[in-house]
């Protein structure tokens, strides 16, 4: 196991890599949950009296998205409640010169990890751990801290270098979301599992129902569930009106997709009805039995959202990754929420993640005290329940042996 921020000696100066990557909107960076759970850690850091340089990314290089973390900065110190600083430099003599600066209780956000040429490409940690950037950086620190559980199935230099070269310890947010989001691997339940699984990426879904033994049942929804309707011999799951979402990852996937329905028919909770943009703009629904797809369907319908509701008001536990239809437009909220109504009204274990998908309870007046965990996590979520190793925490655990 990793050691954690309770076994830091008081009063050091820690390198810290947080995931603060954030939607972008016409070049503004948007506040999120991530920065709300970052700070809770850097609070409790502070109040130990150390200093911290914080490392994150934003984005990837040619993406709209790829900027600068100056606002970053500004955002952790409105949760902070105290000044951070920001140096728009990485590891060169500017980064040096403010890390130097450093005092007990100070907060420095150093520049887009991403923007450094040796962070990006997938490779071994060892060869990470012998790039400049890790070498220059780790000497100038007392202890590196990893909080970044959401990027931690990135063999980045950022995630796994530091923790060859020195003393390496999980923050809060590593600590709670490895934990959670463990669970299905490692408690027994004694009543029904079930998993609603939902999003753009049937890629990064199909692997987690043939992986994960403990599942009793999987709600699909998202282009993942439509994918698979159009297995089960329905006309839909393909592009119309110009959209991108479908036809590659059919392309791709169509053979496991048919193989899993086959195999795991029994597990699997397919949409009787979708819902769609219909006359006036408002929201339509049609059965999928006889459809005929003509346009783009953008949440599962009442009749589906209710089914997988009484599923999980029947189950012990149960755990969300992605969107049941475009929630962030409340007409085609009605999936996504109504199963999230329904885990808060219900006594059972819940981990609810997936990218944005957790925004919904906060958009929708739910309260976060009503789930188990809300995740903050993508990636690492998806590959934690099916005991897929996330190379950022075996780094941590190494840095331990």
């Amino acid at each position: 196991m990793f050691k954690t921020i309770d076994d830091l000696e008081p009063e050091q100066r820690l390198l810290v890599r947080l995931d603060l990557n954030a939607p972008v909107e016409d070049g503004a960076v948007q506040d999120n949950r991530r920065f709300a759970r970052h700070a809770e850690t850097l609070q409790e850091l502070l109040e130990d009296g150390h200093s911290v340089a914080a490392l994150a990314h934003q984005g990837r290089p040619g993406r709209d998205t790829f900027v600068s973390l100056d606002q970053h900065a500004d955002i952790l110190a409105d949760h902070l409640d105290r000044d951070v600083a920001f140096v728009a430099d990485t590891f060169g003599e500017d980064a040096l010169a403010a890390i130097d600066g450093l005092e007990g209780g100070d907060v420095l956000v150093l520049e887009n990890a991403r923007m450094c040429d040796e962070e990006l490409p997938e490779e071994e940690p060892d060869v990470k751990a012998d790039t400049e950037f890790v070498q220059t950086l780790a000497p100038e620190f007392d202890a590196y801290v990893n909080d970044a559980y959401s990027a931690a199935h990135r063999s980045h230099a950022s995630l796994v270098g530091f923790p060859r070269v020195m003393d390496a310890y999980a923050g809060r947010v590593m600590e709670t979301e490895y934990t959670a989001n463990s669970a299905i691997q490692e408690r027994e339940f004694d009543g029904p599992v079930t998993m609603a699984l939902g999003g753009t990426k049937a890629e990064d879904l199909i692997p987690v129902i043939e992986s994960v033994e403990d599942v009793d049942r999987f709600c699909l929804g998202g282009i993942v569930g439509e994918l698979f309707l159009r297995a089960a011999g329905h006309d839909v799951g393909y592009d119309v009106d110009g959209t991108d979402f479908f036809d590659d990852q059919w392309d791709d996937q169509r053979e496991t997709i048919e193989r899993i329905l086959s195999e795991y028919e029994d597990s699997l909770y397919l949409a009787t009805d979708l819902a769609y943009e219909g006359e006036n703009d408002e929201r339509a629904e049609t059965d999928v039995e006889g459809l005929e797809k003509e346009t783009s369907y953008l949440d599962v319908g009442s009749d589906t959202a209710e089914t997988y509701a009484d599923l999980v008001r029947e189950s012990e536990a149960v755990f969300v990754k992605g969107a049941l239809g475009v929630f962030e437009d409340e007409r085609f909220a009605d999936g996504t929420v109504t199963v999230l109504e329904a885990i808060a009204e219900t006594d059972c274990f819940s981990v609810v993640g997936g990218g944005d998908t957790s925004r919904a309870i906060e958009m929708y007046g739910l309260e976060e005290d009503d789930f188990g965990h809300v995740s903050i996590a993508g990636g690492a979520y998806v590959r934690a329940p099916t005991g897929e190793p996330l190379v950022a925490v075996e780094a941590l655990e190494d840095a331990n042996e």
